[in-house]
């Protein structure tokens, strides 16, 4: 993304029931196997001649790396994330794997705006979209729900791209049952799939892909569902397909009622944002904000 616009550990207890319980640095660097009882003592000597953290003394003995600190950092302040390599996602979910980075910080600035645009004024439901297919708007879609995830929200990202959908390859969810089925009545809520790695993420994948994707998003149905779902949450994102692609979009945007409309640097067309924008209007739905992507 290259622009948004718009818009002290006291003591360590070396015995497992203790370390499943202990939220200290000390204890999830044991929980995790990161360091040993025997290496624990060693730091603590370290830690008490000094006068310094635990994770200074255990990194000083060359016990630790600072990603092993920041990793019990995270779990200490429930901000989870991931290590490189680990997780089984897509290595684009930078928000899971560089939480830290230039890139990740523009997603949470993106993050506040939208919490006082549009989620602190009552509304639940969000829908991503761009103007043209290639523009990015899964990857953005997956990495925002992240971090709203990160924020303690009860955070769900719906795919409702039933054309060419690419949730659940992102972040490795069996292509199941999915919103196509629970709108025409052959899966429920159950179809919801929580993303352990992350406390507060669940996705729900598209499903069955369905001849009529217009026509099934415009169905009352879909309307009880999205009422059901957002019961159950406290943001729901949807990653829609482009606008250009059929009316699909415009059918989702009328029951959400609320558009982060994405565009790509030296790509996107002003006067397609404006025509797409004009239809938008005319549905009644809002365009809460837009974002430039580059990558």
């Amino acid at each position: 993304m290259d622009k948004i616009m718009n818009p002290a550990l006291q003591s360590i207890n070396t015995n497992s029931t203790a370390r499943a319980t202990d939220s200290s640095i000390g204890g999830l660097l044991l929980e995790s196997g990161k360091i040993t009882p025997e290496n624990a003592e060693r730091v603590l000597r370290m830690q008490k001649e000094l006068g310094i953290r635990f994770g200074e003394a255990a990194q000083r003995l060359g016990l630790v790396t600072e990603n092993d600190i920041q990793q019990v950092l995270a779990r200490q302040f429930d901000y989870p994330y991931l290590q490189p390599g680990t997780g089984k996602f897509s290595d684009k979910l930078v928000a899971a794997y560089q939480p830290f980075s230039p890139q990740v910080e523009r997603l949470r600035a993106l993050r506040s705006q939208l919490m006082l645009r549009w989620f602190a004024r009552g509304h639940k439901s969000l829908m991503v979209a761009s103007v043209a297919p290639g523009e990015g708007v899964s990857f953005l879609a997956a990495n925002l729900a992240i971090v709203f995830s990160q924020l303690g929200e009860q955070t769900l990202l719906v795919d409702a791209n039933l054309r060419s959908p690419k949730q659940h390859e992102i972040f490795n969810l069996p292509g199941r049952q999915g919103l196509s089925d629970a709108i025409a009545g052959r899966a429920s809520r159950d179809a919801v799939q929580r993303v352990e790695s992350f406390v507060d993420l669940s996705v729900l994948v598209a499903g069955t892909l369905p001849p009529n994707p217009q026509e099934l998003l415009s169905r009352s149905s879909f309307g009880a569902l999205g009422k059901d779902l957002e019961a159950h949450h406290d943001i729901v994102l949807y990653d829609a397909s482009a606008f250009s692609l059929g009316a699909d979009a415009l059918a989702l945007a009328a029951r959400v009622g609320g558009v982060l409309l994405v565009t790509r640097k030296n790509q996107t067309s002003i006067a397609d944002v404006g025509a797409m924008a004009e239809q938008l209007a005319q549905c009644g739905t809002q365009i809460v904000g837009s974002v430039l992507v580059d990558f």
